[in-house]
């Protein structure tokens, strides 16, 4: 009797562990968001200011983030060869947030585009390695809420950091440089708790103390077959810069109102990150089937409604991001075994960007030849995603 009270005080002790290395990890991402993503509203504007043209800043911008995608499969790789989960994550970090506030000091539009696609590359090198690291925890807690705890708080940094780069250009009259500058703070303050982080729990694959077992026979087919569920989801998900041009070309909604829906997509994607996690370690991979189905009907919605149904569109939109960021992200974790998630987790990442890359570039084509051919697209994808997910329960014991 003493031996379970003692084993019971251990597993509760060890989850608790896990749940504030998850909430460590969140409030880094929270930070780091908030520096990033607050950059990325000003970087366009910024580059044109220094001299610019508008196909170098496409270019910078899409290559950026191509490369960025691209070399998470190496940085995934080299993560799980050396088992410096943490040396790799932090050197990303640095690198990541560190050429948002240098942004500052550039004096012409080569240099700022160089740091551009240096912020890419170093989220592409810290993103294996951290969800690696992350995966062992949240086996602990459930793997879907884990990563959903993760992605919530990540969004409130994604909505937060926008919103203070906009108060301050109001305060400086538009002082993009000024703005740059301000996004050291989060990021100082997001290093600074990867450190704490990393001193505190040296060794995050200890608390995954169980091994998730898995059919092994066909185990890397399995991955494979759910790449190219993840492939066709991504490929049918419309980046919102695109939405957002059809809202102003159709005349939905006003320029300024535009921000507003993408702070909406954003709080409503941490919101489904949490409860669309948490019904994973209940339901597998159904609840990545339904949060699919509900994310497939931004496109008719958003483009084919109107201001209405748009708004809804954009809810849809924000739910499918949400199960993207967390699910999917769950799912591999329990896919792979724990030795070999970071080279999982880097090709995960790649695929993903090269399709959604792929998908977005159609999708623009089509809005220009047929919008209504657009919409079938996307949803067509995303259904042919859905029996693939659906086909895969039979395949997992974690369905």
């Amino acid at each position: 009797m003493e031996d379970i009270k003692t084993q019971r005080s251990t597993t509760t002790t060890i989850r608790s562990h896990a749940f504030r290395f998850i909430v460590l990890v969140g409030i880094v991402s929270l930070f780091a968001d908030m520096t990033y993503e607050g950059a990325r509203g000003i970087i366009g504007p910024y580059l044109a200011v220094l001299g610019a043209s508008g196909a170098v800043v496409g270019f910078v911008a899409g290559f950026g983030e191509l490369l960025g995608y691209a070399f998470r499969l190496v940085s995934g790789y080299i993560s799980d060869r050396t088992r410096q989960y943490w040396l790799i994550t932090i050197l990303g970090y640095v690198i990541n947030l560190g050429a948002v506030p240098l942004l500052a000091l550039t004096g012409n539009w080569q240099l700022a585009a160089v740091l551009v696609i240096a912020e890419r590359m170093g989220k592409a090198l810290r993103v294996p390695a951290r969800d690696a690291m992350l995966s062992h925890a949240a086996s602990q807690i459930g793997t879907g809420k884990g990563f959903g705890i993760h992605e919530a708080l990540d969004q409130i940094g994604a909505v937060v950091g926008p919103l203070i780069v906009a108060a301050t250009l109001f305060f400086t009259s538009g002082s993009y440089r000024t703005g740059f500058a301000v996004l050291a703070i989060p990021a100082i303050l997001s290093i600074a708790t990867l450190i704490a982080a990393r001193v505190m729990y040296p060794s995050p694959h200890k608390l995954e103390i169980r091994q998730i077992e898995l059919e092994t026979q066909g185990l890397r087919g399995v991955f494979w077959v759910y790449m190219l569920a993840i492939g066709l989801i991504a490929a049918g998900y419309a980046d919102f810069p695109l939405i957002a041009y059809h809202f102003q070309k159709a005349n939905l909604f006003s320029q300024d109102a535009i921000p507003i829906l993408y702070t909406v997509a954003m709080g409503t994607d941490a919101l489904a990150a949490l409860f669309l996690g948490t019904l994973f370690d209940r339901m597998g991979m159904l609840s990545l089937a339904i949060g699919t189905v509900l994310s497939a009907l931004f496109a008719p919605l958003s483009f084919l409604g109107n201001a209405y149904l748009s708004i809804i569109g954009v809810i849809m939109w924000g739910i499918g991001m949400g199960a993207q960021e967390s699910i999917m992200r769950a799912a591999v974790s329990r896919i792979v075994p724990a030795d070999r998630r970071g080279a999982a987790f880097g090709v995960f990442n790649t695929g993903y960007g090269l399709f959604w890359f792929g998908g977005s570039l159609l999708m623009g084509v089509l809005y220009d030849i047929s919008i209504p051919l657009l919409v079938l697209f996307s949803v067509l994808v995303q259904v042919a995603s859905v029996v693939i997910i659906l086909s895969l329960r039979g395949r997992l014991r974690l369905a």
